[in-house]
């Protein structure tokens, strides 16, 4: 297995932090806190056009880049550290790995190059109100009516499902689990059927009503979709979405995995920083040995960090049989390591640390919402517990 950092994938690095430094600061990122969609369709156009980031590996006969998940990973923690609130998440690796993983060529084809082109914003629907990310709890149904599928049942926690104009369903069918492509037409059309607190957006085909959710972390925007009779086109046979799903899964813990690498090492930027500047006795803080010591073993946690989202990208970009157990690993270890680097941060800068008006609290909150996206700790786990056979 390949590892460590090309030059190419150095230069990528930089490209991609100097464009998020210039078009999505985080003086930009609070101001699309306050919005339903989260996004500046202007920055995810020009990160499209300019960089090429939404079909990146996506193959080059489906539109994309060729590039490999090992520079998608690079990109994914620059995204991290910046809170950058597109959708790259679900449409450049859940949806796009959905597909990617399906047997359906026709679908592949027809899809893939309006998601590498960043036209298509896409998404993957697949927990519903429980929050669960096991197959087996999905109740969401899908009939056969004459030559198409109709949809009915609801999915919640639906990454950028307010704004997706592409939904892939995974709904339960007579031969099992099976998924299914829903068009839309972005934001727009009728609500309905909307939990509490939650405002109506919408967009789509007749029968589906979109809510966004409240959320801890404003950075990143969750929708309940109500389906009542929606038509959905089949992707591949009925029954044979579970390794489909398994696998988008399995890739989408190692891609948010690196996600959360990218805000760890940002947190701790910002507390080292801060401990280096701020005195106190006449001195700074960081010259005390509590601090420093503090410091110090957050630096540890990130580094462990970075070697294991590394190997687990490098695994995926080679497709090794390793990839079941390392994405339960990396995702359970991301998790916790961020969460306690976002909140050792806060404890650093002290009183300030806690203020709306301090970007702490800011990867406290994503750090969060981002443990619980894709499974827990403990979900993963006792994953990784029943993959190797425990």
């Amino acid at each position: 297995m390949m590892l460590g950092v090309s030059a190419e994938q150095d230069e990528l690095r930089a490209s991609v932090r100097r464009f998020l430094a210039d078009r999505a600061p985080l003086t930009r990122v609070r101001e699309l806190m306050e919005t339903d969609d989260g996004m500046d369709l202007a920055v995810w156009e020009q990160a499209g056009a300019q960089l090429g980031l939404h079909g990146l590996a996506i193959p080059s006969s489906y539109g994309g880049g060729g590039f490999s998940f090992a520079e998608q990973a690079i990109v994914l923690e620059e995204l991290g550290a910046a809170l950058y609130g597109g959708p790259y998440l679900a449409s450049a690796v859940l949806a796009a790995t959905a597909l990617l993983a399906s047997p359906d060529e026709a679908a592949r084809r027809d899809l893939l190059p309006g998601i590498a082109s960043g036209q298509t914003i896409a998404t993957l629907a697949f927990t519903e109100d429980d929050g669960s990310w096991d197959p087996g709890t999905i109740r969401l149904a899908a009939v056969k009516d004459g030559g198409d599928w109709r949809l009915d049942g609801h999915k919640s926690f639906v990454l950028d499902g307010g704004t997706a104009g592409l939904i892939l369903v995974a709904a339960a069918t007579d031969a099992g689990l099976s998924l299914f492509a829903v068009k839309g037409d972005g934001p727009g059309g009728t609500g309905g059927g909307s939990p509490p607190c939650a405002e109506e957006v919408g967009g789509g085909p007749a029968g589906l009503a979109r809510a966004v959710l409240p959320t801890l972390d404003q950075t990143r925007k969750l929708a309940r979709l109500e389906f009542a009779g929606v038509r959905g086109a089949l992707i591949g046979s009925p029954g044979d979405a579970a390794a489909v799903l398994d696998r988008t899964l399995d890739v989408a813990a190692v891609a948010l995995a690196a996600e959360q690498l990218g805000g760890a090492q940002r947190a701790l930027d910002m507390a080292v920083e801060y401990a280096k500047v701020r005195h106190q006795f006449g001195r700074p803080i960081g010259s005390f040995q509590a601090i420093k010591h503090r410091c110090a073993d957050l630096l540890l946690e990130v580094e462990s960090l970075r070697s294991a989202v590394g190997y687990a990208a490098a695994a995926v970009a080679e497709n090794s049989a390793e990839i079941p157990v390392l994405a339960s690993l990396v995702k359970a270890y991301a998790s916790e390591t961020y969460f306690h680097v976002a909140a050792e941060n806060i404890q650093i800068h002290g009183g300030i640390g806690f203020t709306w008006e301090h970007d702490a609290h800011l990867y406290f909150k994503r750090a969060k919402s981002s443990e619980l996206f894709l499974g827990d700790g403990a979900y993963h786990r006792e994953r990784l517990a029943s993959r190797i056979g425990l």
